[in-house]
């Protein structure tokens, strides 16, 4: 059995899980857009949260928008603090080369997954402590085994 939070919420259409299990929950948009190939838009879903002290809410694409129709989340993950009480918008973009995306009120446009997080005490360091993968990054691992 998985954690259960209650969130706060204001929205006419609050996110829903399409599955039980699933770790995302659809976001709907709350207005008409239409998104012409290469372009990106501001969508406002008409939610807004109040999350406890200690967790997060991270907007991420919706699979299927982004295999059969080229819609992505610009900033993903879109990150939603804690402390922010006002409407969860969400930037899409349009990566099809050919067909303009129309979105209409209450159409799933995102995902939205809700996660404790930890809070960080950077400590300044003179040197930091060895791995395996160093200073290994973008690539470094290669394509295949």
């Amino acid at each position: 059995m998985t954690d259960v939070v209650e969130i706060p919420i204001r929205a006419e259409y609050p996110p829903r899980y399409a599955h039980p299990g699933d770790a995302g929950a659809d976001l709907h948009a709350a207005e008409a857009a239409e998104i012409a190939p290469g372009e990106r838009a501001l969508i406002g879903t008409g939610v807004s949260i109040a999350l406890p002290e200690g967790y997060a809410a991270f907007v991420v694409p919706r699979s299927g928008l982004a295999a059969k129709h080229g819609i992505t989340v610009v900033n993903s993950p879109g990150t939603v603090d804690a402390g922010y009480r006002g409407e969860i918008k969400v930037v899409l973009l349009n990566t099809d080369r050919e067909h303009t995306f129309r979105v209409e009120p209450g159409d799933r446009i995102a995902q939205v997954i809700v996660m404790p997080v930890s809070r960080a005490v950077f400590a300044p360091v003179q040197e930091l402590s060895e791995s395996d993968r160093g200073a290994g990054g973008f690539g470094s691992t290669g394509l295949r085994d």
